[in-house]
């Protein structure tokens, strides 16, 4: 007979198995997958210090210094060493309230109890050295070493843009960051980050008890040496910067000067500006917001790459070297003009001006008719066969001039302007229920054009260029080698043949010499220039100017627009005209003109 209870030690056997189970899984998770507790350990013996990079300086293209480094250093907490410090006097050493001090260990601890995080940023190193020497008293503090950026010419914000912290989608993405770490924001420091950042390192330190280092972990066996970032080399001229940014004071609006042979861009300015020291230091964020909030004069907005304007009058040269491209017209056309074309219920009123003009003279008179007549020409082209067929045909070559389109160059944050599709004017008046006459405005710039400062200036070197360009670019040498991407050296062509530039240069020298835009000349330079005024509905219209100097071997084109500046010739053309004088000849004798020009200013 089976004694009773005989059972209960198989009962009992397997309750003490799985009890042992469970211990040795608890140990196996606390031993192999947890390791707050190693964290925690470790943090008591040793120091885990990041060795952060110095990132590439950044310089203009004559060497001058436009960006560097300078030291800065960030208090680092571990919470979980936090205990039994004396809290008034910590606030007192860093200069903070205890009100601060909570809620900055509030934010410590969600981040990690065991792993350091920023406690308080960029001290200066007055302050550090103030700090350093009583941070012994306060354990699970410590001090990490970093760099700030400087800009020592106050210029160019926009384009060598700022850095800032990283965001959470970015630490998701990229193992290369952590929490605190910055990263460029916008401009070069943006487009350029992976080059400008360098490479982190890694030291390990012993402390005592009192949370002094005692030195490197077996002699620095494991310590990892950072990599400083690559220097960048500019295509900017600092001192045609400077200038530039000088005339456009008190006014809204945009400078770009680029090198028609290389694509290399001289100058970029966007206008307000800002110093960009605002946004680098202590008081960055609350400077940001500061500019930010700025919504008359958007400081941070870049006028220069996204900022869209009609073209006006300059978009003509466009249609006259079209016309030309498609046999439609050719140097010796003439169109009649009173005071404007006239045809049906379309009125697209002209100025008084020595009529019927040729190629030549319709651009240094800027005759609205002659371009109303090109492009209704083009638009009922014989050989298509329809209206949206040979409207397309012109979309295509325009396009190809970098238009309606992105460059895709090392400039962050470039729109793309606007050449109006089909289906756009399908949705306007009905599908294939338009005409030439129905978008006529397009023959001189107005309607639904719309382009960007950078573009007019790559337009401009185009027709210096007759015919080709090189992506505009910010950038000519990377590193020790300067190296850069070999698509800002690769000529890029557009659609219409070299032979047809010829008049059109001719009649834009003209335009100089006794046309819309005399005002420009400059002194033993031969110029070549197109005046625009682009329609604004909320006011004065906009003042427009490009110019290619000198015209038998161009060395810069210019681009500039003055929000409100009305015509053309009234601000755009004599700030154009500076930025030529002063980049060829390094001075301007013209000072009366100069000093006009700085010190006047536009209303909005």
């Amino acid at each position: 007979m089976k004694a009773p209870y005989s059972n209960r030690k198989y009962v009992i056997n397997i309750i003490i198995l799985f009890i042992g189970i469970v211990f040795i899984l608890r140990l196996f998770y606390l031993q192999v997958i947890d390791d707050d507790y190693k964290v925690s350990a470790n943090n008591n013996a040793l120091r885990l210090i990041t060795d952060f990079p110095a990132r590439g300086l950044v310089y203009d293209r004559n060497g001058k210094l436009l960006v560097y480094n300078e030291a800065t250093y960030d208090l680092m907490v571990i919470p979980q060493q936090v205990k039994n410090i004396d809290t008034t006097a910590f606030c007192k050493l860093i200069g903070i309230s205890k009100a601060i001090f909570i809620s900055r260990m509030t934010k410590a601890k969600k981040y990690s109890r065991y792993a350091q995080s920023i406690f308080d940023r960029e001290i200066s190193k007055e302050t550090y050295g103030y700090i350093q020497e009583k941070l012994y008293q306060f354990h699970g503090f410590t001090i990490q070493a970093r760099t700030l950026r400087k800009y020592p010419l106050n210029t160019a914000a926009h384009t060598l843009g700022y850095i800032g912290e990283v965001g959470p989608e970015i630490i998701i993405n990229n193992r290369y960051y952590k929490s605190g770490d910055y990263i460029g924001a916008s401009g070069i420091e943006k487009s350029y980050e992976v080059e400008l950042r360098g490479k982190k390192g890694m030291k390990i330190m012993m402390v005592d008890a009192f949370n002094r280092e005692k030195g490197s972990f077996r002699d620095g066996m494991y310590d990892t040496v950072s990599v400083a970032g690559k220097d960048l080399f500019t295509t900017l001229d600092a001192e045609l910067q400077i200038y530039g940014e000088k005339l456009m004071s008190n006014k809204n609006g945009s400078i770009v000067a680029i090198e028609p042979q290389t694509g290399e861009i001289l100058a970029l300015v966007s206008s307000p500006a800002y110093d960009p020291n605002l946004l680098a230091g202590r008081d960055r964020s609350k400077n940001y917001f500061t500019l930010l909030n700025d919504k008359k004069n958007k400081p941070l907005y870049n006028r220069a790459l996204m900022a869209q304007y009609p073209p006006g009058s300059t978009f003509k040269i466009l249609n006259a070297l079209i016309g030309e491209q498609l046999g439609v017209i050719n140097v010796d056309t003439r169109f009649p003009c009173s005071l404007g074309f006239h045809m049906g219920n379309v009125n697209v009123k002209c100025h008084n001006h020595p009529s019927p003009c040729n190629l030549e003279e319709s651009i240094q008179h800027s005759c609205n008719s002659y371009y109303s007549y090109t492009f209704k020409a083009i638009i009922e082209k014989s050989g298509y066969k329809s209206t949206r067929e040979a409207f397309n045909k012109w979309r295509q070559l325009a396009m190809t001039f970098g238009f309606g389109k992105k460059y895709f160059n090392d400039l962050p944050n470039e729109l793309s302007g606007n050449i109006p599709t089909p289906e756009h004017y399908d949705k306007l008046h009905g599908k294939n229920r338009w005409r030439a006459l129905s978008i006529i405005s397009i023959g001189i710039g107005q309607g639904e054009i719309l382009v960007t400062p950078l573009q007019l200036a790559n337009f401009t070197a185009i027709l210096a260029n007759k015919g080709y360009y090189f992506i505009p670019h910010i950038v000519k040498g990377i590193g020790k080698n300067k190296i850069i991407d070999k698509k800002f050296t690769t000529k890029q062509y557009a659609s219409v043949d070299s032979k047809y530039f010829e008049p059109v240069l001719e009649g834009m020298f003209q335009v100089v010499e006794a046309g819309t835009g005399r005002g420009a000349k400059v002194e033993k330079i031969k110029m070549g220039g197109k005046t625009g005024t682009a329609q604004n509905p909320h006011g004065e219209d906009h003042s427009i100017f490009i110019l290619i100097a000198p015209m038998d071997n161009p060395k810069i084109v210019v681009s500039v627009i003055v929000e409100n500046g009305g015509w053309g010739a009234t601000w755009a053309v004599p700030i154009a005209s500076l930025m030529v004088e002063k980049y060829l000849y390094g001075k301007v004798k013209r000072e009366d003109l100069e000093k006009r020009m700085m010190e006047g200013k536009v209303y909005y």
